[in-house]
């Protein structure tokens, strides 16, 4: 959520902010927001006029009182003042709801380094690493190469029906071995504490992180609707959810941050809107597992702490031999909660191009509003934390991007050295 005080302060450089990010349609409508800031400031001028008549008038009737002077007079615009007083505070709690259920669906702002751009066209590449490999005979697509190894569309299909995996055999203890293998390196090299969470949240978690209340339709609701007895619920799209919202309604001393979390989860997603991409093999899913890095820092370390979770992230692809490039999002293709986002995509020789493994963002203070979270400086005054979260990495799109990079003519993949000691010490999957 916006800074409400910046939105007073400065609503026109809110929208010229807002307006970088490209949308067809204006994220924050001025002047409504506009109208319900200037209903709120008269309701508190006469608010503040009502108790100071209020307060006159006590101190009024305690001097009639103790002149033995009617006080009937005095009594009477008091009950009519904390009347008015009740219907005051009554419609400034809806206006102030009014503004609140507003910003919840007006994204983040960009911050001055993000690339302008309407679209991925106006990404900007920042480094390569590794050189695509050269093959003596045509790579395959995992697609193709995968029900060999036990990558089982069909099964998947019949079970849960489109874009969803069965794995089995080799492709099923790869997938483990690579989710372990990038949660051993989060946590020993890269110094992130190994969580288990929930994989199912309630309503006002999913606001707290943003995917809430505008992105509903690319959730899967685990209780439509909810009741008085039962909260709505949804599963989890990344388990940046529930580990962000750990800090969720607290005050953090200083000295404990940066908080470093990683976990492995299944993601559930609905792709509403995503209809005929992506649609063969494993890259776009209904079900994938992820490992996932959240840092909770001060505003003065979350951009190195930025800088640092891609270069964590990088570190599992140059391990695993898999030629990448890092890409600063423009505006007008970051998340809704970011401020500033890379991409890390990895080479896939089956599709002849790189795609998205990776994606690193800092969301500073945005999610912490929504949040409640909160930190004491050294000063001793209170300030929100700064959030940040990435993929360390996408678990099912690195087993796409191993298969097929270090696919041989045979159709056996060759396991990367750092891998080997997870799968009893096979060199090659056949």
């Amino acid at each position: 959520m916006l800074d409400i005080n910046l939105l007073r302060r400065d609503l026109a450089g809110v929208i010229a902010a807002l307006n970088k990010r490209k949308s067809p349609q204006p994220f924050l409508d001025a002047e409504r927001y506009a109208a319900l800031e200037a209903e709120r400031k008269k309701i508190q001028t006469r608010t503040e006029e009502l108790q100071a008549r209020r307060n006159a008038l006590s101190k009024q009737i305690g001097q009639l009182k103790a002149k033995g002077s009617d006080t009937a007079a005095a009594m009477t615009e008091v009950t009519a003042l904390g009347d008015e007083l009740a219907g005051s505070a009554r419609r400034n709690d809806q206006v102030q709801a009014d503004i609140a259920a507003m910003l919840m669906g007006v994204p983040n702002l960009p911050h001055d380094s993000v690339p302008v751009g309407a679209d991925e066209t106006g990404n900007v590449e920042v480094r390569r690493w590794g050189t695509p490999r050269t093959f003596d005979f045509t790579p395959r697509d995992h697609a193709d190469i995968g029900p060999a190894l036990g990558i089982d569309f069909d099964t998947g299909a019949r079970l849960s029906g489109a874009r969803f995996t069965f794995l089995r055999g080799p492709a099923a203890r790869l997938h483990r071995a690579l989710a372990q293998f990038m949660l051993d390196t989060q946590t020993r090299e890269h110094g992130y504490t190994e969580c288990y969470t929930p994989y199912i949240v309630n309503r006002e978690i999913l606001e707290g992180t943003g995917q809430l209340p505008k992105f509903k339709d690319d959730m899967f609701w685990v209780n439509r609707g909810g009741d008085e007895d039962r909260p709505e619920q949804y599963l989890i799209s990344t388990s940046e959810i529930p580990l962000t919202n750990t800090v969720r309604e607290q005050i953090l001393d200083a000295k404990d941050l940066p908080i470093k979390l990683t976990a492995h989860s299944p993601c559930f997603r609905s792709e509403a809107g995503s209809a005929g991409r992506d649609t063969r093999g494993m890259i776009r899913q209904h079900q994938f597992d992820k490992v996932e890095m959240v840092q909770v820092t001060t505003p003065e370390g979350s951009y190195d702490a930025l800088e640092q979770m891609v270069g964590h992230a990088e570190a599992i692809l140059q391990k695993l031999e898999l030629p990448y490039r890092v890409v600063t999002l423009c505006t007008g293709d970051m998340g809704f909660g970011s401020t500033k986002t890379y991409d890390l995509e990895v080479w896939l020789p089956g599709q002849g191009a790189y795609r998205e493994i990776s994606s690193c963002s800092n969301c500073e203070a945005f999610q912490a509003r929504r949040m409640q979270a909160r930190f004491r400086n050294a000063q001793g005054k209170t300030e929100f934390v700064h959030t940040l979260n990435g993929s360390g990495l996408a678990v099912g799109r690195t087993l796409v991007a191993v298969v097929e990079n270090h696919q041989s003519a045979d159709g056996s993949v060759r396991v990367p050295a750092v891998l080997r000691p997870y799968l009893g010490g096979a060199d090659v999957l056949r």
